[in-house]
């Protein structure tokens, strides 16, 4: 568990350092109108399909839009037989796979198990529905190849919080 948590921070930290994504959303609230900016992102987020709700933090007052992505779970698959050439180029186009979600704006953060069991790593996919997360998670080479498979499934979250 403590690999899996150092794992996340590092991640965490890299993805805060990533390059501006496709779709930005207020996830701060302006000091002069709190309110007008909660309602421009959950407008945003609402008009752009995806699955929110709110709540008022009891100790802060301050509202928490909390948003639905997808976790998929990257599970050992059932052709692991590749050779180490071909292993490592699908672990090559693997990643190319996920800086591409990176890039677009569709993965949030992403990385591996380190207890080499059956679930091999996870990512959080940031997209409106549970179709365009497989989708995205199944064009991954690894997952074609049949060396990983996916187990996909709604997660919720405060936008805009980071890890700690």
């Amino acid at each position: 568990m403590k690999n899996i948590l150092i794992v996340l921070v590092i991640l965490v930290s890299i993805i805060a350092c990533k390059p501006e994504i496709q779709r930005e959303y207020i996830t701060e609230p302006c000091p002069e109108d709190e309110k007008q900016s909660v309602a421009a992102l959950k407008a945003q987020l609402t008009k752009d399909g995806y699955q929110i709700f709110d709540y008022i933090d009891p100790d802060s007052g301050d509202t928490v839009v909390m948003q639905q992505y997808f976790m998929a779970f990257l599970k050992a698959g059932p052709n692991r037989s590749q050779d180490k050439t071909e292993a490592d180029s699908l672990q090559k186009l693997h990643l190319e796979h996920l800086g591409r979600m990176y890039a677009n704006g569709y993965a949030d953060i992403s990385g591996p198990f380190g207890d080499d069991g059956e679930i091999r790593g996870i990512t959080i996919y940031n997209v409106p529905s549970l179709k365009m997360a497989d989708s995205l998670a199944n064009m991954d080479p690894m997952v074609k190849a049949g060396r990983l498979v996916i187990e996909m499934h709604p997660w919720w979250a405060a936008k805009g919080f980071p890890l700690r």
